[in-house]
Formats: structure tokens, C-alpha cells, sequence
């Protein structure tokens, strides 16, 4: 007989196998759906670890594509941690591009040293306004915050899209080939965010405050009363209210630093990416869904969302660069489903021990 039983205590070495496990689980469920496609699967992974991770240059351009990821890691890692599901990172993160944007074309002329910081802090708040929201519809009238988060995603993609392909907004460049095909406007040089490095390897701005942004939240959440107090209101939210905690406060706080954190962003992917309001590009890329893969694969922890981050965007450098008719398509995508898949699988056993016990033979009973 195979039964599953609560773990009454988890044991600490888990918290490192499960992530581990999950990753090694989702390579070699890859590689055998890569064989099934006829593809060399030691091959295939190979070429993803060389344009991923091979030079220099390979680690710049996974950095940058991991600053989006690590934002958005952060700002799900945020919310889930307490047992708030926002699923609207997508969302804010396009609220906080289109307030960058917006804020950075404004204040282009007073310099990068004015219209950065602004840009910075517009795109938090951006993201804070949106996730505080449906927070506040959650905390007060007790809402589904999957579904009104989730609906704030198409509000947003469609106000992007508005101000750039269905209206002559400040965004929107009027001049030139934007009369004819719609396209936002480009930021000045001076306000595109600066990179640091040197001999080839740069990190953009965004990473080094998402950085920065991951050990502040993790400091919030481990050495401070009121990370204190959303672990109590993640484990029992009826023991958090007779302690006397402010339930509703708390949760909206939660949130609202969820969506400021994917508000960033947004506005690091302004500052340090497309330089302009591109709304199809930001409705492609699917930032804020694929942050929640970060942090389920880091199980919620702030500091394991950066290395993740980083293994996820060298996948998604990878994909890009190798795209073509000798590399498996949708191959990047399927690995990251598989990654999802694999850390909930690990999270769940982390939770509950598989017992397996023999099956006692059934002693008949004969009547006197």
C-alpha cells in the first residue's frame, strides 16, 4: 500500500534538494522529449550551456535577460510567501514600463542623474497602484485575488496598446515612420540606464537593484517584526487575528511591494532594455508568468530567486541565439513548463512522506 503522510517537521536539507531535484527531474524529462523529437539531447544541452554561459559576451546578455526574470521572481516570491496569489506580475510589470517611459521622456532634458531615479521610482509606484488594487479588493471584500489580478493583466496590455497604436499619447513617436507604423518613443542616451563592468561583462542597472531589492526583502521577511507577522498570517490567518495582527493591513502591504518590485521591472526594461513603450514585446515576452516559475523554483526564498533568474534567462538567451531549423522549437518554453512542474511536484513532498507498506492479508473469521 503507497499512502502519503503529513510531515509533521521538514527536514533543512530539503530546502536544498528540492530545487536541485527539480532542476536535474526537468534535464532529464527534456532530453527525453528532445530524443523523441530525433535530436541529440547531450548535444542539444550542450550548445543551451555555450550560448548561455560560454564567454563574456554569453554572460552579459544572460544577465540582461535574467534582470526582467529576477524582478519578477521577487515580486511573486513577495506575495506567494504569505498565500497570495498574484498572478498579475504581467500587469505591473507593464505599468511600470509605461511610467518609465513615460516619466523618462518628461524628464530627458534635466539629465540621466534627475530622470533616472525618477524613472526608478515612477515605475515602483506604477506597479504598487496596480497590485494595491486588487489587494484591496481581496483584503476588504475577501475577492479571488487569481482572477482580479489576472484581469488587471489584459487591463494593462490593452492601455499599453492604446497609447501606442490607438491614440497620439506623449509615448508614441508622431514623427517620421511612426506616423505610418505605430512605435513608441525612444528615451534620450542620457537617459538609458547605465551598465557596470568591464573587458566584455556589464550588468545593467536593474540586476544590480534587483539585487539589492532581494536582500532588502529578504532582510524584511527574516529579521523584522512585520516579516514576523506575515509568517503568522501565512500559517494560520485566525491565530494572526487573535495575536492581534491586522490581517487585511498586512496583506495589502504584501502586495502592494509585490507590485512594486514587478514595477521595477518594467522599469528596467525601459531603462535598461527597449528604451521605448514596445506593447507587443511586452505581451510576448511574458515576464511576470514566467517570474512565478522563478519563484517556485527557488521555493519563495528572495536570495535563491537571483541564481535562479539566472539559469532562466541563460535559457532564454539560449533559445534566441540558437533559434533555428537544427534546434528543437519551443524547446526553451517546454523546460521551463517542465521546471514549474518539477518544483510544485518537489514542494508537494516536501509537505507529505510517501509511506510504502505491505498489505496485511485479510484473517477470515470462522463462525462457531
Amino acid at each position: 500500500m503507497i499512502r502519503l503522510e503529513p510531515r509533521l517537521t521538514r527536514p533543512k536539507w530539503l530546502a536544498f534538494a528540492v530545487p536541485i531535484g527539480s532542476i536535474f527531474a526537468a534535464m532529464i524529462l527534456g532530453a527525453l522529449l528532445i530524443m523523441v523529437s530525433g535530436n541529440d539531447a547531450l548535444a542539444t544541452y550542450g550548445r543551451i550551456g555555450e550560448r548561455a554561459f560560454g564567454d563574456v559576451v554569453a554572460w552579459t546578455d544572460t544577465i540582461i535577460a535574467a534582470t526582467p526574470l529576477l524582478l519578477t521572481g521577487l515580486a511573486a516570491a513577495a506575495a506567494f510567501r504569505m498565500g497570495l496569489f498574484n498572478i498579475g506580475g504581467e500587469g505591473q510589470f507593464v505599468m511600470g514600463a509605461v511610467a518609465a517611459a513615460w516619466t523618462g521622456l518628461a524628464l530627458g532634458p534635466l539629465g540621466g542623474w534627475v530622470a533616472i531615479p525618477v524613472m526608478v521610482l515612477s515605475g515602483i509606484a506604477a506597479g504598487s497602484i496596480w497590485a494595491a488594487i486588487p489587494g484591496f479588493f481581496k483584503t476588504k471584500f475577501g475577492t479571488n485575488e487569481v482572477i482580479t489580478t489576472l484581469m488587471f493583466n489584459y487591463i494593462a496590455a490593452s492601455f499599453a496598446s492604446f497609447l501606442i497604436f490607438g491614440s497620439e499619447s506623449f509615448v508614441r513617436e508622431l514623427e517620421g515612420s511612426g506616423k505610418v507604423f505605430p512605435q513608441g518613443k525612444v528615451i534620450s542616451d542620457d537617459v538609458i540606464w547605465p551598465a557596470f563592468g568591464g573587458g566584455g561583462f556589464s550588468v545593467p542597472l536593474g540586476f544590480i537593484l534587483g539585487c539589492i531589492a532581494a536582500m532588502a526583502l529578504w532582510l524584511l521577511y527574516r529579521q523584522t517584526r512585520f516579516g514576523f507577522e506575515i509568517g503568522v498570517v501565512s500559517d494560520s490567518p485566525e491565530a494572526a487575528r487573535y495575536a492581534g495582527i491586522n490581517v487585511p493591513r498586512t496583506g495589502l502591504a504584501v502586495m502592494t511591494i509585490s507590485g512594486g518590485l514587478a514595477g521595477l521591472g518594467g522599469a528596467s526594461n525601459i531603462g535598461d532594455i527597449r528604451h521605448m513603450l514596445d506593447p507587443k514585446g511586452l505581451n510576448q515576452s511574458g515576464y511576470g508568468y514566467t517570474g512565478i516559475v522563478v519563484a517556485a523554483l527557488a521555493r519563495w526564498n528572495p536570495i535563491a530567486v537571483i541564481p535562479v533568474s539566472i539559469l532562466l534567462g541563460g535559457l532564454a538567451n539560449a533559445g534566441r541565439s540558437l533559434q533555428g531549423e537544427d534546434f528543437p522549437a519551443g524547446l526553451v518554453g517546454t523546460l521551463q513548463g517542465l521546471l514549474l512542474f518539477c518544483a510544485v511536484s518537489g514542494e508537494f513532498l516536501t509537505r507529505y512522506r510517501v509511506r510504502v507498506a505491505a498489505r496485511r492479508p485479510k484473517v477470515e473469521v470462522k463462525a462457531a
